[in-house]
């Protein structure tokens, strides 16, 4: 009987014990858990603040105005360059030659074959009658040519210089010129035909 109730009391210890220490287990899981996730106090680098809190700008525009203000946008305005000096005048006609006209071009060439066939007319009738004894070259210039055939070539320079002479008068800008142009090889043509004629008629 002793026996008894020795185990009985044991028993009922142990339940009283068990029933009092059955809670620590939770108190211990609810402090173990707490422990086990990290308190998020710790402060964070200013990179990851900077990161998260900023985000960039738009651009800003080059030129920021404002438009209340008239002086300012007047004196940044821009304003065109003033013509050259050379522009403001009378400009000149970039091609020379342009108050040529076909209808003149044609009598320059007729003038020129009339003007050098004279020549050479006069210088024929004046190498004849030299030859034939009938007088003397007049032109102290062509009279070292009158007795060989070099005054062929002789004559000839005088009438190439009046071509010349009536091309650039019929391209000059004075109008009075323009109107003469024809004169220089009309001359020639006139004088070596006239000389020519003249020769002609000493040897008959």
């Amino acid at each position: 009987m002793i026996l008894s109730t020795a185990l009985l009391f044991c028993c009922t210890t142990l339940s009283a014990a068990n029933s009092q220490a059955a809670p620590a287990p939770s108190n211990a899981a609810t402090i173990q858990d707490s422990a086990a996730v990290p308190a998020d106090d710790s402060p964070k680098p200013d990179s990851q603040l900077t990161a998260s809190t900023t985000k960039p700008d738009t651009p800003l525009p080059k030129f920021n105005l404002p438009a209340s203000n008239d002086a300012e946008s007047s004196s940044l305005s821009f304003e065109p360059a003033p013509a050259p000096e050379s522009l403001k005048g009378p400009v000149k006609p970039a091609i020379s030659g342009s108050y040529e006209t076909a209808r003149q071009r044609k009598i320059w060439y007729g003038l020129m074959a009339a003007s050098h066939g004279a020549a050479a007319f006069d210088a024929w009738t004046t190498r004849r009658a030299i030859s034939g004894g009938y007088g003397t070259e007049g032109d102290p210039l062509q009279r070292p040519f009158a007795n060989s055939a070099a005054i062929y070539a002789t004559t000839q320079v005088v009438p190439a210089l009046m071509d010349i002479l009536g091309h650039r008068m019929m391209h000059s800008e004075n109008p009075t010129l323009r109107k003469l142009w024809w004169v220089p090889q009309a001359a020639s043509a006139g004088t070596s035909l006239g000389a020519g004629i003249h020769n002609y008629y000493v040897v008959h």
